[in-house]
């Protein structure tokens, strides 16, 4: 039994390493480090200017909707890199397959295209 525990004395050597680094990484700045907070320091910062208006103000809907769709073509790119990699193996049905994907994306893409959706007015 003593020999299974010390083939985890490495491990456990290394948790405690990496737990005093961790330890040592915020300590020092917080001693070291000069605080002088003043009232421009602490105060909002909003995009270069002044924060303006409440914070639970209402968003554009249009705003989520972009939010959404960047969402939806993001994965898209993030099946077409793995099916890029694995085409060889894949064969035709998962080409044919990842097309009619793109196509029904496309087509989503094209029906809010013309609704309007991409619009800022």
């Amino acid at each position: 039994m003593e020999k299974l525990l010390l083939e985890y004395l490495p491990i456990l050597i290394f948790i405690g390493i990496a737990g005093v680094i961790a330890t040592a990484l915020i300590l020092v700045p917080v001693i070291v480090g000069p605080s002088k907070p003043d009232p421009e320091k602490l105060s909002a910062y909003e995009c270069g200017f002044n924060a303006f208006g409440d914070a639970r103000m209402k968003f554009d809907v249009r705003f989520y909707l972009v939010s959404i769709l960047f969402i939806i073509f993001d994965l898209e790119v993030a099946f077409l890199f793995p099916w890029a990699v694995t085409l060889g193996v894949t064969g035709a049905f998962a080409f044919w397959s990842m097309v009619v994907f793109l196509g029904v994306l496309t087509v989503g893409f094209i029906y809010e295209w013309k609704k309007g959706a991409l619009e800022w007015e």
